[in-house]
């Protein structure tokens, strides 16, 4: 099967991983409210071009199971599909528009309020003492941590998880920036997890995002006798009009939180904990040597 003289293989059930799409949240309204529209839009295109779903679905190169589920609301189907679909029915860029929709609602919920909540953020601090952050955290070294799982993810849910953290890495390239400042566990950033050269690729893009000015990175040293962050991590996120919003696994069981007296707390322990990490730039100097070890 081709479209435009190009090869298409098409897909089977048997495909699952590699089909373009994603399992929409049962719990997720909006995004089932979004792909319901699409999905129905797509269908009614389909019909009005006379096309079966057997016809459209070799056409766009896809199986058939796909093609029901995404027309039903099922599926979220991915931009490449979008592309390809609105090529086939000659729709002159109106399938295609709707990528932006489809964008808003590809990421899971949690995964989306939390990226909404951090493109308004004026100042994050965040402490993480099991992984080097996931905002800190390269495509590769973060498709090492999924896979290391267990239960696994699916092939699916990898790619879906660090699409969605890739996503977030906006609040990098945002103008004005954010005032950023992280505070790393040192056994972290020298556990080889999914192999040496992903752990050097990691290390060096983390030299790199501490060179930028509204960048702070820490490292806390396993050898402290004193660390005030043994209760679990932390992020405190301040906007521009005063407020805040907090979270830590000893604060309201992790859930989070805009009291004053609890975002005190997390404030006070933050602040002990970056007073006992190395300053910025000995935790640079830190990781290059680290990165000399590896």
């Amino acid at each position: 099967m081709s479209v435009n003289g190009e090869a298409v293989r098409v897909r089977t059930e048997t495909d699952q991983t590699d089909e373009p799409g994603w399992e929409v949240d049962p719990d997720d309204a909006w995004a089932l409210a979004v792909v319901a529209t699409v999905g129905r839009q797509l269908r009614l295109r389909r019909e009005a071009a006379g096309m079966r779903v057997g016809e459209f679905a070799a056409a766009v190169g896809y199986g058939e199971d796909l093609v029901y589920k995404i027309e039903a609301g099922k599926r979220i189907p991915r931009p490449e599909y979008l592309d390809t679909a609105d090529e086939v029915l000659g729709a002159r860029g109106l399938v295609a528009a709707m990528k932006e929709d489809v964008k808003k609602v590809r990421y899971p919920k949690k995964v989306r309020d939390l990226a909404q909540m951090e493109a308004r953020a004026v100042e994050l601090q965040l402490y993480d003492p099991l992984n080097i952050h996931g905002l800190l955290q390269t495509p590769d070294y973060a498709r090492g941590l999924l896979l290391m799982r267990r239960p696994a993810y699916s092939a699916e849910e990898v790619e879906r998880f660090i699409s969605a953290r890739v996503a977030r890495k906006a609040v990098f390239e945002r103008d004005p920036a954010p005032e950023l400042s992280f505070v790393l566990e040192e056994w972290t950033l020298r556990r080889p997890l999914g192999g040496r050269t992903r752990l050097r690729q990691q290390l060096e893009h983390l030299l790199e995002l501490g060179q930028l000015r509204n960048v702070e990175l820490q490292v806390m040293p396993t050898d402290r006798e004193e660390h005030a962050g043994l209760a679990g991590g932390i992020e405190v996120l301040k906007f521009e009009d005063g407020s805040m919003v907090g979270r830590s696994p000893a604060v309201a069981n992790g859930r989070p939180v805009s009291e004053p007296r609890q975002l005190r707390i997390l404030e006070l322990r933050y602040g002990i904990i970056r007073a006992q990490a190395l300053t910025p730039r000995e935790s640079a100097s830190f990781i290059e040597q680290l990165l000399g070890e590896t």
